[in-house]
């Protein structure tokens, strides 16, 4: 349980640090520090992201940061299309499983390295999905939902197929398409995550899918206890640093299981 408790710690720092993508790191901490496969570590990863989302959730709610309306048409959308996701994982091998996950990984690092990058961050987009200027709330009209339906539903895919909250994908997504501020998409993102992810907790707890209880619970307050910690840190270090050092970890762990696989 020593194990656990360190893993879900470093897990939820890494969450805190670097909002909402941090989650990803779950699976391959219970995989490789525990020795579990992708199946079993997927449901420990998911209950220890949604209250570790949650909290960060909250936070945002309190400092009004959290765009509740996009979050919740973003987490229906999820919520529906999460359970295909977990029918897909159940098809697929370990061995697939793990190279989609380290794909996934390695895809979420490349694009924290652009995002990282202030040439490409001045970079001018086109934005279906913006704010009003005096209002600060979405101008809601067709696209913008069918916009942010369509995130959410990749989302919980997403997801539903790795058990994990999907931020590294609806965090990229909403900066490209969206001019909400970076603080108020992690924000939005952690409340998305912490529905879509606690509606997957329910639907694999419903099929009788039980987690090791007392790794659960010591791993998902290791977890909490370590968002905390790196939300409060977050505030200190350079945003820039954070992405370059974190898609750094994101690579060699997606290398790392791609010679896993290999041997599977």
């Amino acid at each position: 349980m020593i194990a656990a408790f360190i893993l879900g710690v470093l897990v939820g720092a890494v969450m805190g640090l670097t909002g909402a993508g941090g989650g990803i790191l779950g699976v391959p901490a219970l995989v490789f520090g525990m020795g579990w496969a992708m199946q079993e570590a997927a449901p420990v990863a998911l209950i220890a992201v949604a209250v570790s989302a949650a909290i960060g959730a909250i936070e945002g709610l309190r400092t009004r940061l959290v765009r509740y309306r996009a979050a919740l048409l973003m987490a229906a959308a999820g919520m529906a299309v999460t359970p295909l996701g977990m029918r897909a994982a159940q098809m697929l091998s370990q061995r697939w499983l793990t190279l989609l996950f380290s794909i996934a990984m390695l895809i979420a690092a490349w694009r924290l390295f652009k995002s990282a990058d202030p040439e490409i961050a001045r970079i001018e987009w086109p934005l279906p999905g913006t704010l009003h200027p005096h209002t600060g709330r979405f101008d809601w009209n067709w696209p913008t939902a069918a916009l942010l339906g369509a995130i959410g539903a990749a989302t919980g895919f997403i997801t539903g197929l790795l058990g994990v909250g999907g931020g590294f994908i609806m965090v990229p997504l909403l900066r490209r398409f969206t001019n909400v501020s970076m603080h108020g998409i992690v924000a939005t993102s952690l409340l998305v995550i912490a529905l879509v992810s606690t509606s997957s907790v329910i639907n694999t707890l419903m099929h009788h899918h039980i987690p090791p209880l007392e790794a659960t619970f010591v791993f998902t307050g290791a977890a909490a206890s370590g968002m905390l910690l790196g939300r409060k840190f977050a505030r200190r270090l350079s945003a820039q640093y954070v992405q370059y050092g974190f898609a750094s970890i994101l690579t060699i762990i997606a290398v790392g299981m791609i010679l896993h696989a290999a041997v599977l």
